[in-house]
Order: structure tokens, then sequence, then C-alpha cells
């Protein structure tokens, strides 16, 4: 498993005129209903534990009221838990200074919001050039790597322009390039994609993907939308009233959901389109016969097979043999469950 590079570790946040004396309620049971009733307090986040993958990205997925954007904020501690500790490169950020908390924030972390969060009165350059003037970098370095992140992200020919002659996607675009100018090791993303049409959004996705690829940041992404949790996401999270219900691949939690609430989530998924051969795969191996790589999606395998007339096939990684699949397995596999009683109300 690769090294965390960011660890939640037992986090609780609850707002309200005395949180600290309520978690030992809620740790001995007390709901998230009878907190508020009863106290008057707000159950934020309960006993959170995620450990974030170096260079990958960790999806947190939730409905709105979840608390995905309060536990993102955490890690920058633009929040302040109630209870808990989070560790980044083996320090825990709660006990940073003012001075080394100003300095992770600049050098360490960058952050790209939902609402674009643009200067109206700088331009394009003057945006992206913003996150490395506060790091007091040269300002000839400044020119040369702002425009760097501007031309990789599609926008040369656009660096006078101001955020409001910009449409929602190149608007978001220059906040990915100013996030990514700073030079952070570790990218956070609250909902970054969400207030796009869906066409625009897909397109920031493979920007994102194809940036990932090369550059290999540690991202943490916020989302409401499973279809982009499960297209992005190395690792995912789903939050319910503050509480992780689920954690995993993306494979792991469309063919093993936790409970019924998971389920729902997942049931209209086009598991055709997402489920991978090589999570569904037998790990024994055949001699000769046909070869299918184990990222191939379930759809395109069950055509390969079909084409070939074939009910079994060696699974294939980076040319050597790590199991088989076989035709009965894949029609199992692209069967919808039944999520019955997985309502996603609160």
């Amino acid at each position: 498993m690769p090294e965390a590079a960011v660890e939640i570790r037992g986090v609780y946040k609850i707002f309200g005129p005395n949180p600290t004396s309520m978690v030992d309620l809620v740790q001995n049971g007390l709901t998230k209903q009878e907190l508020m009733d009863a106290h008057g307090h707000v159950l934020g986040l309960e006993n959170v534990d995620i450990n974030v993958a170096t260079r990958g990205i960790q999806v947190i997925m939730g409905l709105s009221g979840s608390g995905k954007s309060t536990l993102i904020r955490h890690i920058n501690r633009l929040i302040e838990p109630t209870a808990g500790e989070i560790v980044v490169g083996g320090r825990n950020v709660l006990e940073m200074s003012k001075a080394e908390l100003r300095a992770f924030r600049r050098f360490e972390t960058s952050m790209v919001f939902q609402k674009f969060s643009l200067f109206p009165h700088r331009t394009v350059a003057d945006n992206v050039a913003y996150g490395l003037e506060i790091q007091n970098v040269d300002k000839g370095v400044v020119a040369e790597r702002s425009q760097k992140w501007i031309d990789r992200v599609g926008l040369s020919g656009f660096e006078n322009y101001y955020p409001s002659q910009l449409s929602g996607g190149m608007q978001q675009r220059v906040g990915l390039a100013r996030a990514l100018a700073t030079n952070a090791d570790i990218l956070l993303m609250d909902e970054p994609f969400s207030a796009l049409d869906p066409l625009i959004r897909t397109d920031m996705q493979d920007v994102l993907l194809g940036l990932q690829e090369e550059l290999s940041k540690t991202i943490v992404f916020i989302t409401h939308d499973l279809d982009e949790a499960l297209r992005l996401g190395d690792n995912v999270a789903i939050l319910r009233d503050g509480v992780i219900v689920q954690k995993g691949s993306p494979q792991n939690i469309i063919l093993n959901p936790a409970n019924a609430y998971v389920a729902a989530f997942t049931k209209d998924i086009n598991r055709g389109r997402v489920l991978q051969v090589g999570s569904i795969m037998d790990k024994e191996t055949m001699p000769g016969g046909l070869e299918i790589e184990h990222s191939m999606v379930l759809e395109d395998a069950l055509q390969t097979l079909s084409r070939a007339n074939v009910k079994r096939a060696n699974v294939m990684q980076e040319s050597r043999p790590i199991g088989t699949i076989d035709l009965d397995k894949v029609i199992r596999a692209l069967a919808r469950p039944d999520a019955t009683g997985g309502s996603l109300d609160h």
C-alpha cells in the first residue's frame, strides 16, 4: 500500500457554544438528532479516519450536509477539529505555530474551490500568479511559471482577460492553474467541477486526469457525484451525516457495498463501463488461450469473449497472466444488485 501523505485520525467536529464537552456524549452513543434536540449542538463529523495515499486521488463523497466540505477544510486548518489529529508528512497540523501554518498553506497545499474564488479585479495571469507572489518568488520566475500553467490548462491567449469575461469552465481552469503554479505536493479540491455543465465538467475531469498522470500529486477531491468519484478516485470514502459508511477502491465499493445506503448510491451505475476484469477474476491461470487486459471494462470483455466464441480467458497485466475470467462471471457481475431499503434520504 502506498505511504500515506495525509492521515485523518479520529476527527470529530461539533458546532455549538461548548463543543468539547459534547464529544464524550457522542462517543457514548448520542445521535446527531439527540445532540441537536437536547444540547443545541450540531454534529459535523464523527470519528473520521482516512489515510490519503501519496500521489493518489482520494475522493470524499456524500450528499449535501454529509460533512465532506467540512472535512477537507480540516486538512489545512481552515476549520479546527473538536477532537482528533491531522497528520501531514509526519507532522500534526494542529500543533503547528501560526508561522508554520502559514508556510504549510503557502508551500505544501493548494486549494481549488467550487465557486472558483478568483479575484475579479485581477487578470488571468495575475490570478494564476497570486500564490507565487505570496511565496515571495522572484517576479521573473512568477511570470514564467504562471505562463507555463496557463498554457498547460489551455488558456493561452487569455492572459489579459478578467474572470467576468470567461466561461465557467475557463474560470475553473484559472483556479486549477493557480493551484498548480505553487508547486504544492497536496491539492485540496472542494467540489471544483460541480458548478459546471456536464460537457465542461467531463472536459475538466480529463484535464485533471491528464495532469495527474504526469505530475503525480496527492489530491483530496470532494464531490457529491458518484460517476465523478468512480472516474477520478483511486480510493473513495462515502460520508453520511458526518460518518464514513464505506471506504475503499471504486471497484470494491460497487461490488461489495457495505450497507443498503451505499447500495442505493451505486445501483444505477453502468457496471459494464466501470467494473474492470481484474476486480472479478479468479486467481488461477490456464495455459494458452485468449488474453484480456486486467483493466478492460466488463462490457468490452463480454464482447471480446463473445467474438472469440470462448467462455474463458487469461487476465493479463504487464504481459504476464495474473488470473482468469469466465463468461458466466462477467454476466453475473453485470447484473444490478437489489438495493431495496437503501434510500438516500437522511
